[in-house]
Formats: C-alpha cells, structure tokens, sequence
C-alpha cells in the first residue's frame, strides 16, 4: 500500500519569554524557522506551512519561498493552533499533520516522515509520537524529562514527569540509579495527527490528570483517544529555548552547511 501524503505544519508563535524573536535568530544567513522549514522538506512531506500569529513572521518566511499562514494570537495551546492551521488549509478528516516545532532547526527529517507515515500503519490510532530508550539515571529522575510507558502494540499508556516504570526492588533498597533492564523511555515531542481529532481537540475538557502534570497529550488518553509511538534508538538533536540553546545550535548547525541532511 502507498504511503499516505501528509502535511508538516511548524507553529511559530512571535512570543517566547525565555527567548525573544528566537523564530528569526539568524543561522547562519537565515531565520531559524526558515531553517526548520527546510529540514522538513527532506521528511518526504507533501506540503510545509508555517502557522503563525505574527505578520512579520509571516512576511519573513514568505520571502524565502515558503507557504504560512496567520493564526489567531490567542490559541490556550499549540494544538489548538494547528485545529485552525488545518481548518484554514482546508484539509479534510483523513488528512495527516505532523506537528513540527519551530525552535528545532536540526531536527531529523527521517524522523518526520516516519512520524508521518505512522497512522498509516496504525488506523487505529489518532495521534502518534516518538520516544527513545532512557540510559542515565540523572534524565530517568528529571522531572523535565517527560516519560512515557507503552503497551504491547506501541500504544502510549500514560505520559508523566515521574519516573515510570518505578524499579520497586532497586528503589527499596535504597539505589538512586536507573537498574539495567528498565523499559524507560523518554517522550520526544513530535506528534502526527489525524485531522478529524485536531477538529474534536478545541472541545474536549481538560482531564485532572492533564492538569497535574501540565502534559496536554494527556488530554487525548483520557478522552479514549490512542496515540502510538515510535521508539527510535537515538536522542534527538537539541532544540533551542534559551540564548546558551541559540549558541550550541548554531555551533552544531556548522557542521551541516556542508551536508545539511546528513544528521
């Protein structure tokens, strides 16, 4: 069966407190969400838009040949604004978005298009993600770091910032390390969607467990909806979110001028 076409969607909000105008850091010779924009046109993706709520964004990424459209500026979450990146396009049910953040310019485009191609394999599903295998006990217990613990088909169980699955016996016995063997894996925020759920997301009520733990995927597992994931191998490359995240990125983004998709 042909893989199904999907579309990369990257919201590019004009705020960010941490990092003022981070979308437009220059890398070496382009904004960064430019960048982002051209790593995803690698994925196999049949169409690149940028949601934003800001003219100027727009008007800078429109310039380097790349489609965006405006959104409005009060969307409460990202997936909010992409049900209306979607409603905008004109997508219909079936469709597949993959949800691509605009802060992380050297993200792997083969790992967008398997994320993309995901729910095609998995009809079942409304949302799907990416996570990779938890080897040091420092990011186990960082409750930055968010978990996730799946079933027998791939299916997410539950997102936390807790380390899950809990090592009982080795956390009895008093060990504050992360015990060979633990099926621990840590949630890269990628996601895919089905656009009839991005259309139902807006009017589903936000759970208590969504709540706890500031997680809005949850939002989804307590709504019945499933949402498979992709364990990878490797860790993804750093995204940017603070001026130190800015410096590392375009010392590491040097590196791929030469052979830009090659990471």
């Amino acid at each position: 069966m042909p893989n199904k076409p999907f579309t990369v969607l990257i919201p590019a909000r004009e705020q960010s407190t941490r990092l003022p105008g981070k979308m437009l850091a220059d890398l070496h010779g382009k904004p960064m969400v430019v960048r982002v924009a051209e790593r995803a046109r690698h994925s196999g993706a049949a169409r690149i838009v940028v949601a934003t709520d800001s003219e100027t964004i727009r008007s800078v990424v429109a310039a380097h040949g790349i489609e965006c459209l405006l959104t409005a500026a009060d969307h409460p979450t990202g997936t909010d604004r992409l049900s209306e990146a979607a409603r905008l396009l004109g997508l219909s049910d079936d469709d597949v978005v993959v949800n691509v953040q605009g802060d992380e310019p050297l993200i792997d485009p083969e790992l967008i298009g398997r994320i993309g191609q995901l729910l095609g394999d998995y009809p079942q599903a409304s949302i799907a993600t990416a996570a990779h295998p938890i080897t040091e006990a420092d990011e186990f217990f960082d409750p930055n770091a968010v978990k996730v613990v799946v079933n027998a088909l791939g299916e997410a169980l539950y997102f936390s910032r807790a380390p899950i699955p809990w090592p009982r016996d080795a956390m009895n016995r008093g060990e504050n390390t992360l015990p060979a063997g633990v099926p621990a894996l840590r949630h890269i925020g990628l996601y895919a969607y089905r656009v009839a759920f991005l259309q139902r997301f807006p009017l589903l009520e936000q759970g208590q467990h969504e709540r706890w733990e500031s997680l809005e995927q949850l939002r989804a597992l307590e709504n019945g909806f499933r949402i498979q994931v992709h364990i990878t191998q490797g860790a993804p490359a750093p995204g940017v979110d603070t001026a130190a995240d800015l410096l590392l990125v375009r010392e590491r983004f040097r590196a791929l001028i030469d052979h830009p998709y090659s990471a």
